[in-house]
């Protein structure tokens, strides 16, 4: 484990010195405080080495909202917050982006801003911080992403598969043979599980597992617009989407098609936002506690601040099933769709 006074040694100067520097000293000048961090990052120094001081978290937050009611985060947010500030924790909220990335270092930002450990919600594949959390020895939990081997970071999330298999399962016994699958981008691990999942559950409920029956696009529009008329032109008589804001979309276009949903097709959704309650019709959608999600972050957090080296912990899925699935239609409808 690092300490200041290897620090010191290194760049030989006293662990006051070091200190001073870590903590943002007036006296120290900026380029001193420069090579203090860089050096502290080469030795994997971390705040959460310290014995006493920082108690800092940082909730890191991308490609997401977290503002309001509605939003996917916001109640993972106030999860971790519950959970984080009654053990004496700050919680600092950080809207990250790429700049931020591409500007400093992850571990040297961590240093800069006094923050004990972070919890990432929203990161893609390309990020490049995703790439740095592989080496860093500052405790990350990681919403929906995975860091192999490396016992400083660990992945919090929902048991995708389980909740694959919940609703294929389910689909199987209203009738459907024929099952199609829409998502958004696989530029995510998350996008990227549910998709893998998805056919796994086919399999193991011994229905059709074709790759047409799946499309995917960053772009809801888009992802409508070029996998729709093939999984229809298929009869696939219920879609699973990997996202409800996707399944909401699916059943706006649909109503312009003039499909009945569920009489002519079911539709599930994954995650069981605020709006599944309202749509037309309400929708059947996979469930993640959202807010125990928030909780289990900072306790999978608190694991790795005390040297427990946590890799996966993923919650229970729960199908809540609501008025836009139904039996198997007799007939499948035929579509003419420009």
């Amino acid at each position: 484990m690092t300490r200041i006074e290897d620090i010191a040694k290194k760049l030989n100067i006293s662990k006051g010195t070091v200190s001073k520097a870590l903590n943002g000293a007036s006296d120290i000048s900026e380029t001193l405080r420069k090579s203090v961090l860089e050096t502290a990052v080469e030795l994997g120094y971390s705040r959460s080495m310290r014995k006493r001081g920082a108690k800092k978290l940082c909730l890191f937050i991308e490609n997401m909202g977290y503002s309001a009611p509605s939003d996917f985060g916001y109640d993972i947010v106030i999860g971790f917050r519950k959970a984080a500030e009654p053990a004496g924790f700050e919680v600092c909220c950080v809207p990250l982006d790429a700049q931020t990335q591409k500007s400093c270092p992850y571990d040297e930002y961590m240093l800069q801003h006094n923050y004990t450990a972070a919890f990432f919600l929203g990161l893609s594949l390309a990020d490049v911080w995703l790439h740095q959390l592989q080496t860093s020895h500052t405790p990350a939990v990681l919403l929906d992403n995975y860091i192999r081997a490396n016992p400083f970071t660990c992945y919090v999330g929902v048991d995708n598969s389980e909740g694959m298999d919940l609703a294929v399962a389910y689909l199987k016994n209203m009738g459907h043979r024929k099952i199609g699958f829409l998502s958004g981008g696989l530029g995510s691990y998350v996008n990227q599980i549910r998709y893998r999942s998805f056919f796994h559950a086919l399999r193991k409920n011994d229905l059709p597992d074709d790759h047409t029956l799946a499309g995917s696009d960053y772009f809801f529009s888009e992802c409508l617009q070029k996998h729709l008329p093939s999984l229809l032109d298929q009869k696939a008589t219920a879609i699973i989407c990997g996202h409800d804001l996707l399944a909401h979309t699916l059943l706006i276009r649909c109503q312009e098609l003039g499909l009945r949903v569920p009489d002519d097709l079911s539709i599930v959704g994954f995650d069981d936002l605020p709006l599944c309650d309202y749509t037309t019709p309400p929708l059947t959608t996979i469930r993640q506690d959202r807010t125990q999600l928030g909780k289990s972050a900072f306790y999978a957090l608190s694991s790795l601040l005390n040297s427990v080296p946590i890799s996966t912990l993923l919650l229970h899925a729960q199908l809540v099933v609501r008025q836009s699935t139904g039996a198997a239609p007799e007939r499948v409808p035929t579509l003419q769709i420009r």
